[in-house]
């Protein structure tokens, strides 16, 4: 069994937080499953209209158009993380900045799941809008 940093799971998660901090589309959905779902956050959000996931490389599409190009600059911080066979989990902070000004940041646990290719087939995010904080500069 990998030690934790060596851990696939591990490795696409910080491969995943690298990509969308350095607007890397490409390599981003090279990390992604045919049929990745992402819930980020789980349950009805905008960012997940029906509660149920966005889907497929089509929903990739959405949710890198909709979340990641909007956005001036996002950090992404760690503070703990676990790996356990193919999936990893991750205590974050994301802290997003937009062109208008404003800024927002919210803390939550974030798990990675990969298939037998090694692709993320499911992306989590456990918070809600309303944990989230908005600052306007």
């Amino acid at each position: 069994m990998p030690a934790k940093d060596e851990n696939p799971a591990m490795l696409a998660a910080h491969e995943s937080w690298r990509c969308v901090m350095n607007k890397l589309k490409d390599e981003w959905f090279s990390l992604m499953a045919d049929d990745v779902c992402i819930e980020d956050p789980i349950g009805v959000a905008p960012t997940n209209p029906d509660g149920t996931g966005i889907k497929g490389r089509e929903g990739l599409e959405q949710f890198w158009s909709n979340n990641i190009v909007p956005t001036k600059s996002m950090t992404i911080v760690s503070e703990e993380s676990y790996a356990a066979g193919n999936e990893s989990a991750h205590l974050l902070t994301l802290t997003v900045k937009f062109d208008n000004g404003l800024e927002t940041r919210v803390r939550g646990i974030f798990t990675y799941r990969l298939n037998d290719d090694g692709k993320v087939c499911s992306l989590r995010g456990y918070w809600g809008i309303d944990e989230m904080e908005f600052e306007q500069a």
